[in-house]
């Protein structure tokens, strides 16, 4: 009987032990090859699947020689060379990967696979829903109109900051890239917190550091062996200190508004205050998805609130700053640019009125939103089978939606598709390229991103102000090199000749 007991322990053993062989087999090799003959089957073709890591380690070999050096011609086709290694080496599955993307009838079978991160661009389905719906009224055209003015005040500043580096009569070389990071970033703090301004920035200067922390490309092996950011070292444990008092600092800050909201003491015309307003008002029928109906919790507030610093630094000191490169560059658009403003505004600081007036500096911020997307590529993850056309893709497969190589294709855009051309959008977006859909620099359909008017209208203002009081060129010592660290921002800097007009 003692026997029988212990060869039915062994088999049980084997027959467990064969169990989770079999599931790692299927996951590391069985899935990955069905995959690749699947699509290969379909003309798709790619590198030959690798065990595990798969070809991480050629991928950043391949970066990390791309960034040490700058581009030799700084418009050119070698700007998605650099900055979209792996995607070139799959152009003949990304046109078709592209526009299954921006098919809007199949939005529910796709989405983003990283769904711990509680913002909205990463949220799907019911809860991306909700979220989406509390927070358009914040941002609203109408409602940003009414914050055209603080645009204006922070521009104001760093036109001052410039103007006390330059002598009488004289120039002086700044590098725009940090200075525009501190301007928007200062604007965001403005706008999301209002009367809260000093503690909304002492947030900022803690997520600034967070995110310092976060940059994977200062060590190669984070992105070859993932589980390296997350072993308890001396980052690691200031990674956790810096989002608990983070957190912190946003739960005490949102709930002493809402409390001051209740009782009549402040008013909401800050996007924080705008956003609380909405969740109040929100329908409070049940739902599946919390406990308090189709309301966003205290915890899903905080998390929007670090999305707005994230998102309103970066993707506008990203445009401000290759829009200021490319002017510099093309000294015929930056006088066009000047003209219109001084046209259209005089010495006066642009409103909500005369910024919809400017149609030249429109067209340069979308052409350059087109050649510089602050984000080069949309990142999606199937969760069932997708068919479009005579492309069918399972359930399980990451996508990758390049915008870099999409606003770039000779196909869509002409010959001159790599030309700094504001005119092609002269007729407007739809008719700047041969397919309507080929231009989509803050995403595309129903989850288009939800700032893009207020990184639109920051931009035109802080570019009017700039123009009404500087001409500018390139420092000799600017070296071209596009690079992806949040944002696409210059590897190097933008060192930039200011002179006072």
């Amino acid at each position: 009987m003692e026997d029988l007991k212990i060869l039915s322990l062994k088999v049980a053993s084997l027959l467990l032990a064969s169990y989770f062989f079999l599931k790692v087999f299927y996951s590391i090799w069985w899935k990955p090859k069905w995959f690749e003959r699947h699509l290969k089957q379909q003309g798709i073709e790619g590198h030959p699947y690798k065990l595990l890591i798969g070809h991480m380690k050629d991928f950043m070999n391949q970066i990390t020689e791309a960034w040490s050096k700058p581009m030799s011609q700084p418009l050119s086709s070698d700007c998605t060379t650099r900055r979209s290694l792996h995607s070139q080496h799959s152009s003949k599955i990304w046109e078709d990967i592209t526009m299954l993307g921006r098919d809007n009838s199949k939005v529910e079978h796709y989405g983003s696979r990283d769904n711990k991160r509680k913002g909205l661009t990463l949220l799907e389905g019911e809860i991306w829903a909700t979220h989406r719906k509390i927070m358009t009224p914040a941002f609203k055209l109408e409602k940003l109109k009414g914050m055209v003015s603080i645009f204006a005040e922070g521009c104001v500043l760093l036109v001052e900051k410039w103007k006390k580096s330059i002598a009488l009569g004289g120039t002086s070389e700044i590098d725009v890239w940090p200075d525009f990071q501190e301007l928007t970033g200062d604007i965001i703090s403005r706008t999301a917190f209002g009367s809260n301004f000093d503690e909304g920035n002492q947030i900022l200067k803690l997520q600034i550091e967070l995110q310092s922390l976060l940059k994977p490309c200062k060590a190669r092996t984070y992105l070859v062996l993932g589980t390296l950011p997350f072993i308890p070292t001396k980052k690691s444990q200031r990674r956790k200190s810096l989002d608990k008092n983070i957190t912190s600092m946003l739960r005490t800050l949102i709930e002493r508004k809402r409390t001051l909201m209740r009782t009549g003491q402040t008013n909401t015309d800050d996007l924080l205050g705008l956003l609380l307003q909405s969740n109040d008002e929100n329908s409070l029928q049940s739902s599946p998805y919390n406990k308090d109906g189709n309301k966003m919790t205290i915890k899903e507030i905080i998390e929007e609130c670090k999305q707005f610093y994230i998102a309103g630094r970066e993707t506008s000191s990203s445009l401000l700053t290759w829009t200021m490169v490319i002017l510099a560059m093309h000294p015929e658009w930056q006088e066009k640019a000047r003209e219109e403003v001084l046209t259209v505004c005089g010495k006066e600081h642009p409103d909500a009125k005369t910024i919809s007036q400017l149609k030249s500096v429109t067209m340069i911020l979308h052409e350059v939103l087109r050649l510089y997307p602050p984000t080069i590529a949309l990142y999606k993850h199937t969760y069932q089978e997708i068919k479009i056309g005579n492309l069918s893709l399972p359930a399980g497969v990451d996508l990758t939606l390049p915008l870099l190589l999409t606003h770039r294709d000779p196909e869509l855009w002409g010959s001159d598709a790599e030309e700094f051309k504001p005119e092609r959008f002269s007729g407007g977006l739809s008719k700047a390229s041969k397919n309507q859909l080929a231009f989509f620099p803050f995403g595309w359909g129903p989850k288009t991103c939800i700032g893009q008017h207020f990184a639109l209208m920051e931009a035109k203002v802080a570019l009017s102000i700039i123009l009404q009081n500087f001409s500018f060129e390139l420092s000799p010592s600017y070296a071209h090199a596009p690079n992806t660290v949040m944002a696409l921002q210059p590897q190097h800097g933008a060192p930039i000749i200011l002179k006072e007009v």
